[in-house]
């Protein structure tokens, strides 16, 4: 009764919502964990509903997932099966908590590429015989769906040599890559244990987002990639990750996603979007907020400007595709300890939460490690209880209905006997130029103190709109905010200003989504040219990070429509 009791209010949820955040958009819905397991979760295909993945019974889920790499190496299948029988890793995963496989692949395994590396011997991976990459992968995939796993299947590389910029190259077109798309959402069609495609890697410069030219510009590539992969199979979610630089702010490869907000994705199946973001640690790469005097308090104000605030204002599901450290320095420890936080615990939120996949369960990434230790069969136990908090109920089994799946049968040998060839190990090179922190108050306490202000209705006649703060994230020394802007109605408005008085010294030192200025103690934020126009009870919010001292008072607010 409560399973469908919950069934029953997401179902009325999801007939209110919409992509953009500029209309009437979809309230978040936490439901307990206990609501959650009561009925069987993740079952058929899913779809998207405000900032929330919900399942084919409009059950919110949360994409508890793990990367499991080398059909993009020249090894042509996923590593590790030199050591152990496939069924058994993925069993391994399961038990651990994890509920979905980001499978990375290249285009050469559509040219009937042979895996190296299966160990066969007594009789581990014997129905693995024979079989070319891709037969390999229908078998991964098959056997996750039966015992309740989910697949995201993530186009890394051109071809085996390396990761490349841009989502073709000289000897892979853009083409080639939209067919080997294609082929991919055909193969699995009726086949729910695969979710939906990562569409490409970690674009980077000279990728860009939003400047139109057609030969870069990534986010115009993911709509024509999204719309055909759609075209052949309407029911799978499509991954878009972000670019490295957008305005002059840059960050990790795939990672910036400032630019969807003025320039999002638009599908032509609704309701299928998810923005995908990558996050990683020194191991990975020295970045300026690491040594800001403020971290990790600093981190929240990162993460909300980069992808965040596509989740905190409703507007599409956020999935963390990567994140992952060697966990060898206490920067790191910090690093994931706060980001693990910031992704939101699932006993207090539920599935309205991030959704992730952690990096990865191989040991031989060479600058983060894996879950498992290097003989492919222990557990890192320290740095899978990192994530022990953000892992998430698993999935209805059965998701190998139709398509191409492999076979169901159990097994659970491990096997013992080594290969001979230790693969290709893979990283996770990323961005090198300057970050995006703002701010020079020093401290490095995190609170969780939140406050939120309804605002004055302004305006004249028919047109008016209201404006309300909420303190996302408070330090010592400083905060994080969301503004929300709501036309109550009865006309639509053309854009908006919003202004406030701080009660003591605070002051704005970054803002996003919104164009604001801050003389003395006033505050004035207007639209920006995508989040201007709002009709009757629709919102739109904006974000921005502060300086303070000690607590205050949240402002009252006004509003003033055009």
């Amino acid at each position: 009764m409560l399973a469908a009791a919950v069934a029953a209010a997401l179902l009325a949820l999801f007939t209110l919502t919409g992509q953009s955040s500029a209309t009437a958009a979809a309230t978040p819905v936490a439901v307990p964990a206990a609501a959650q397991a009561a009925a069987a979760t993740g079952s058929g295909y899913w779809h998207t509903s405000g900032r929330q993945i919900l399942d084919a019974n409009n059950q919110p889920v949360r994409i508890a997932g793990i990367n499991w790499f080398g059909f993009e190496t020249n090894n042509y299948v996923p590593h590790g099966l030199w050591s152990r029988d496939y069924k058994s890793m993925i069993d391994q995963m399961k038990s651990l908590g994890y509920n979905t496989i980001r499978l990375p692949y290249s285009d050469d395994i559509f040219k009937g590429t042979q895996p190296s590396s299966i160990n066969y011997s007594s009789g581990m991976n014997a129905d693995l015989t024979g079989l070319n990459s891709l037969g390999v992968m229908d078998k991964i995939v098959g056997y996750a769906g039966s015992i309740g796993m989910r697949v995201i299947l993530d186009r890394h590389r051109p071809d085996s040599a390396g990761q490349s910029a841009l989502w073709y190259t000289a000897s892979v077109p853009e083409s080639t890559w939209i067919t080997n798309l294609k082929a991919l959402a055909t193969r699995y069609q009726g086949n729910t244990a695969v979710i939906g495609i990562d569409l490409h890697n970690e674009p980077h410069d000279p990728a860009c987002w939003g400047c139109g030219d057609t030969s870069v510009d990534w986010r115009l590539a993911a709509e024509r990639a999204g719309d055909a992969v759609l075209g052949v199979n309407p029911d799978l979610l499509i991954f878009v990750e972000g670019v490295q630089s957008f305005n002059g702010g840059s960050t990790w490869w795939g990672g910036n996603l400032q630019g969807a907000g003025q320039y999002p994705v638009e599908l032509n199946v609704a309701h299928r979007l998810v923005y995908s973001a990558h996050e990683y640690a020194t191991s990975v790469s020295q970045q300026p907020w690491f040594s800001d005097p403020t971290f990790p308090a600093n981190m929240s104000a990162i993460w909300d400007k980069n992808w965040g605030y596509l989740f905190n204002q409703n507007i599409a599901p956020v999935w963390v595709g990567e994140f992952g450290t060697t966990l060898q320095s206490t920067i790191d420890q910090t690093w994931l300890k706060t980001l693990v936080q910031y992704l939101r615990p699932t006993a207090t939120y539920g599935a309205d939460s991030y959704q992730w996949a952690f990096w990865s369960w191989n040991p031989n990434s060479g600058d983060t490690g894996g879950i498992l230790n290097d003989d492919w069969t222990t557990v890192n136990t320290t740095k899978d209880a990192y994530l022990a908090g953000i892992k998430a109920p698993a999935f209805a089994a059965g998701g190998a209905s139709g398509g191409a799946s492999g076979g169901t049968s159990s097994g659970t040998s491990s096997g013992t006997s080594s290969g001979t060839s230790s693969g290709t190990s893979s990283g996770t090179s990323s961005g090198t130029s300057a970050g995006t922190s703002s701010g020079t108050s020093s401290g490095t306490s995190a609170g969780t103190t939140t406050g939120t202000s309804a605002g004055t209705t302004g305006g004249s006649g028919t047109k008016s709109c209201t404006a309300s703060l909420h303190i996302d994230n408070q330090w010592n020394a400083g905060f994080t905010a969301t503004v929300t802007v709501t036309d109550p109605g009865p006309s639509a408005v053309a854009g908006w200003t919003v202004g406030w008085t701080w009660p003591g010294g605070q002051q704005v030192t970054s803002g996003w989504s919104a164009d604001i200025k801050q003389t003395g103690a006033s505050v004035t934020a207007k639209n920006l040219s995508y989040n201007g126009a709002l009709s009757p009870n629709g919102s739109t919010s904006f974000g921005l990070q502060a300086n303070a001292t000690g607590a205050f008072t949240v402002p009252a607010l006004n509003c003033t429509p055009s």
